[in-house]
């Protein structure tokens, strides 16, 4: 008989991403290098990739990989500007317009392009249009990726963002990954166990808890989502603590 655990490494073994440096996913930033020197030109500094194929919690069903888009301080576009004529080059690539990033399709492969302006040459840190809020914010990519790495709870947020597709919930990925660390901060436990513990979180703590970026405390990752968006979430992690078997939160 199947363990809780077993079924779950099962489903993350179907759903692993390889992240390796001849990962096949990595060949779509080659494609893709043309259309976006042909858009930025020299302000064009750096093409990496980022979210959570660098922090090892992407899925296979999920976005494939992310590609951090570093333009140089000097631009002299303003950020709305950064995003919509990245949005017209993307023309030929089905592009779909997200919060700060923008999807296009390259080949197999769903891509989620995210441009930032440098603040300056000194730091990592970049401004990013955040095209709901039509507003700014001041972020740092590489701390994100690191403050992931370093908080050791890659398996129980893959299970978590299946769960979130799943369910199609509108969970912004980073305030998942923060909210994870956050429900299971000194927890060592088993897989099914710990993921229990993150729907517990998302029941009672979740929907009123402020939940800020590592790298720019005023920016306020939980503002993301409006009341009812946090709320259900939290009727989704009650139906999961009420769930009779596994296969019926994930599969």
């Amino acid at each position: 008989m199947t363990t809780a655990d077993e079924y779950l490494y099962q489903i993350l073994a179907r759903e692993a991403v390889p992240n390796g440096i001849s990962s096949p996913v990595r060949s779509v930033q080659a494609t893709i290098m043309p259309t976006l020197l042909r858009w930025a030109g020299n302000y064009l500094l750096d093409v990496s990739p980022s979210g959570s194929f660098a922090k090892g919690t992407a899925n296979r069903s999920g976005t494939d990989i992310d590609l951090f888009l570093s333009i140089h301080e000097s631009v002299p576009n303003t950020l709305n500007e950064i995003y919509e004529t990245l949005f017209r080059a993307c023309a030929a690539i089905q592009p779909k317009r997200q919060n700060v990033s923008i999807n296009v399709k390259v080949g197999s492969y769903d891509i989620d392009l995210v441009p930032g302006k440098k603040q300056n040459a000194m730091s990592g840190d970049h401004s990013l249009y955040r095209r709901r809020a039509d507003t700014w914010t001041k972020t740092n990519v590489a701390t994100h990726i690191f403050h992931v790495h370093q908080g050791g709870r890659q398996s129980e947020t893959r299970v978590l963002k299946l769960w979130r597709n799943q369910k199609q919930l509108d969970f912004p990925s980073f305030y998942l990954e923060l909210s994870v660390m956050a429900a299971l901060a000194g927890r060592p436990s088993s897989l099914a166990a710990n993921v229990m513990q993150v729907f517990t979180y998302l029941r009672d703590t979740f929907p009123s808890a402020r939940v800020v970026d590592p790298a720019n405390t005023n920016n306020v990752i939980s503002d993301d989502l409006n009341a009812a968006q946090r709320a259900a979430i939290r009727s989704a992690a009650i139906a999961a603590l009420g769930a009779s078997n596994w296969n019926e939160i994930v599969r």
